[in-house]
């Protein structure tokens, strides 16, 4: 007989993982509680006891995904200038996404569609977004409405990494096209004086 399996940390820290693999590459309905199990070298019984499901697995894995991208995003540096926070946070979800693949796809959509319930609660990623374009807008930087502005970057922003990730740009050119999309994204939300501005640098020497 072998040696009962411990449903500590360890075994939970693999189901996790697992878990984030299979919904990121793997139909919603073939990421079973035994097939988690099997590949986290678990027992099903962990699964219940660790998470209460399989729901309460996926919401851990949603959890995880959500905190990561908030706390890169509130690691991203801050300094006078709105339109250079704005473009470092952009770098931050670009970074977080490229180095946590399927926690992104998890979270923005893997291979199939992924609806998870429930509030994200304070640790919503998009409020770092939004405190930025506020901060922007009372410096009169931007204008416009912090909800579409915050939506109309978040748009380019995530069609840009989603690209990059699927292997729809390569590197040089996803390289490339970031910096220029999104300063040009947050180009159009300047008020008129702003742009002007940016427009006379652009075209000096």
């Amino acid at each position: 007989m072998g040696r009962p399996r411990t449903n500590d940390e360890t075994v939970k820290e693999r189901l996790v993982e697992r878990a984030t693999e299979m919904l990121a590459t793997h139909p919603q309905e073939s990421v079973t509680v035994r097939a988690v199990a099997m590949a986290a070298d678990a027992s099903t019984a962990a699964v219940y006891s660790l998470f209460g499901g399989k729901d309460g697995l996926i919401a851990a894995v949603r959890d995880r995904a959500v905190a990561g991208l908030f706390q890169a995003l509130t690691a991203a540096p801050t300094s006078e200038d709105p339109l250079a926070d704005l473009y470092a946070l952009a770098t931050a979800y670009r970074r977080w996404g490229r180095e946590h693949r399927h926690l992104y796809a998890v979270l923005f959509g893997g291979v199939q569609s992924f609806e998870p319930s429930g509030a994200v609660g304070t640790r919503d990623p998009v409020q770092p977004l939004i405190a930025a374009i506020d901060r922007a807008v009372t410096a009169s930087v931007l204008d416009g409405e912090a909800t579409s502005i915050a939506v109309s970057v978040w748009v380019t922003l995530h069609g840009l990494v989603t690209l990059e990730l699927t292997g729809a740009l390569d590197a040089s050119t996803a390289q490339a096209a970031f910096p220029s999309t999104i300063h040009a994204t947050l180009r159009g939300w300047t008020t008129p004086a702003v742009f002007r501005s940016l427009r006379h640098d652009e075209a000096a020497p």
